[in-house]
């Protein structure tokens, strides 16, 4: 048996910031998606606590017309 490093043994904490409080979460809720033109969308994350606030916008897909 060997023994693995404290580095090795600890997971990257997973989370996002809200865009409401801009404090860490580590249940965040998607509830919007900026189109950028010159590059990848930004999702925007909210805490448990202000998602219920907030009035979602469309994800990625979601507002595009079907063919």
């Amino acid at each position: 048996m060997t023994r693995s490093t404290p580095a090795e043994a600890t997971p990257t904490p997973s989370g996002a910031t809200c865009c409401r409080c801009k404090r860490w979460t580590y249940a965040p809720v998607e509830v919007g998606y900026i189109e950028r033109p010159s590059g990848p969308g930004v999702t925007l994350y909210a805490c448990p606590s202000h998602a219920v606030s907030m009035t979602p916008s469309p994800m990625p897909g979601e507002a595009q017309r079907p063919a």
